[in-house]
């Protein structure tokens, strides 16, 4: 009797070993099935993205870049004889179109990437931290970029089409039909015969409206005050005056270079403040459209992972408000 119990229970051992390695082997299918189709997902996107996507954009640099050295017609826009809204003399950038470029590209991506790094709560090994840190900031930025485009695509437009002198539009382009037009006649046809600034200068004199400085300043220095408003600041930080000073400065950028397009003279100020209006209108259309208003879903790799007291970072010296003891 005792032998056929123990013959029946190594029996049911022996069913349920078998299932147990069935149900393993099924999870195992059901994991390489679902990884080769995650593959062929990454490998279809990527050829899209080599195939379809980087030549639009490059299609789209390319008629920009021609757009503004003059090789793609554009409509010019007459003047008044010795109109002094047109006749302050040129007397250079305060923000160059340089220091405009590489502001609006660098500075988002390093407030991004310096601002995740921080904040994020894992006691994982750095790599992984970096890993998940440098994906978060590459969604962030792609959208940023994306906007930018559309900032950018819009002014480009609206510049081809308007046609309008700028302030310094007789000391740059110094018009043929300036030195025969008289009192304050409509000039409706002209030619730049400037010899002391470059073709692209010349160009550029009658592409006022609107700001493109403006426009790009306003959409880059509002997105970085709002991503660190939605991201970086709590008032139950131990610091509550540094993310509103990193946002003072961001909206201070925007500032100089808006208004310092009226005191150079090189926009008037119905440009500047159609720049403006572009660039808020492309920068609520990234941040509530393509990101979301910053809300970001926890990792589920890093959510398992507390932060422990030895593994204290910039995070928890800077932001986190010392926590009350407990009573005894």
């Amino acid at each position: 009797m005792v032998s056929t119990n123990s013959f029946r229970r190594s029996i049911e051992g022996i069913k349920k070993m078998a299932t147990l390695t069935r149900n393993s082997l099924q999870r195992k299918d059901v994991e390489s099935q679902l990884i080769h189709e995650q593959t062929n997902q990454t490998t279809h996107r990527l050829r899209w993205f080599l195939g379809v996507d980087i030549p639009l954009l490059l299609i789209v640099l390319l008629l920009i870049g021609l757009f503004e050295l003059g090789v793609i017609p554009h409509y010019k826009n007459g003047f008044f004889c010795n109109d002094p809204a047109l006749s302050f003399p040129f007397r250079g950038d305060t923000v160059s179109t340089e220091v405009i470029v590489s502001t609006i590209i660098l500075l988002p991506f390093a407030v991004i990437f310096i601002t995740e790094l921080i904040l994020i709560e894992s006691a994982c090994e750095m790599r992984t931290k970096l890993k998940y840190v440098s994906r978060r900031t590459a969604i962030l930025y792609r959208n940023y970029v994306y906007g930018m485009f559309f900032n950018l695509m819009t002014v480009e437009v609206m510049k081809g089409i308007t046609g309008s002198p700028r302030p310094t539009f007789f000391d740059i382009c110094e018009p043929d039909t300036l030195k025969t037009c008289n009192g304050s006649e409509y000039v409706s046809t002209f030619e730049c015969t400037s010899t002391r600034f470059a073709k692209w200068y010349q160009t550029d004199s009658y592409h006022s409206f609107p700001s493109g400085h403006t426009s790009l300043s306003v959409y880059c220095g509002f997105f970085m005050a709002w991503y660190l408003q939605q991201r970086a600041f709590n008032w139950r930080h131990r610091t509550v005056f540094l993310v509103p000073l990193v946002q003072l400065i961001c909206i201070s950028y925007a500032a100089i270079c808006s208004l310092t397009r009226i005191t150079d003279h090189r926009h008037h100020w119905w440009d500047v403040l159609v720049g403006a209006g572009i660039g808020v209108g492309t920068l609520l259309f990234t941040v509530l459209v393509l990101c979301n208003n910053f809300k970001r879903r926890p990792h589920k790799a890093l959510e398992s992972n507390p932060m422990t007291d030895s593994q204290h970072t910039v995070r928890t010296l800077v932001f986190d408000a010392p926590q009350p003891s407990s009573p005894l």
